[in-house]
Formats: C-alpha cells, structure tokens, sequence
C-alpha cells in the first residue's frame, strides 16, 4: 500500500481544491498574507502524509503524520480568520472545517497504528 491508498491522504487533496477554490474569493491585497498562509497549511497535510508514508521507520512515519496533523489544526485557526474578515461565509467555514475534522480523525487512525507498530 502507498500513501495514495490512503483515505487520509486523498480526503488531503480534496481539501486543497476546496480551501483553494475558496481562495479565489479573497480581496486581492491578501494574496502575500493570510491566503500565503492558508496555502502553505492545507498543502502541508497531504505532503506530510505522503513524506511520513516514505520513511522506513514507524517513528519517522508517525513524526510526519503529526506535522500533518499540527498543519490541519493551523489550518483551521486560519479558517476561523478568514471568517472573523468576512472572507468566507459561515457555510463554507462549516463545510471546511468538517473535512478538516474528518482528516484529524483519519490521521489519529494512522498515528494509532504507527504506535502499535513502535510498541510491537
């Protein structure tokens, strides 16, 4: 199995189009700020995933899934900002942050298993 069976890692990728299709919304004078910013989040989860999925040893693999998970929390305090400036509306925060909450989960699922295979 490689990182692109991963449920996680594809949930990742549907974020990115999302968070970026909401980005086109944005006033132009942010494009070097909180847009900057958000990019560089949403795109750090499924780098992450795919970076913890090419390493050799579960505790490297684990460390990366939880920057992943660190980016989707990151992420998700940038949402509430780009809320709170009235650069999205309360349904699309809402629908954001729900695949964010079901990516958390999924990499919660992953983290479990790297540790089991630590332990084991």
């Amino acid at each position: 199995m490689t990182f692109a069976d991963l449920e996680a890692w594809k949930e990742a990728r549907l974020l990115v189009k999302m968070v970026y299709n909401c980005l086109a919304l944005f006033p132009k004078e942010e494009i070097y700020g909180l847009q900057s910013q958000i990019k560089r989040s949403v795109i750090s989860i499924p780098s992450n995933i795919a970076e913890g999925c090419g390493r050799s040893q579960p505790k490297d693999t684990m460390r990366f899934f939880f920057i992943a998970r660190g980016s989707a929390y990151e992420l998700e305090t940038q949402l509430y900002l780009s809320f709170d400036l009235e650069f999205i509306d309360e349904t699309t925060l809402k629908l954001l942050l729900d695949k964010l909450t079901r990516i958390r989960i999924l990499l919660a699922g992953l983290i479990k298993y790297q540790t089991s295979q630590i332990i084991n």
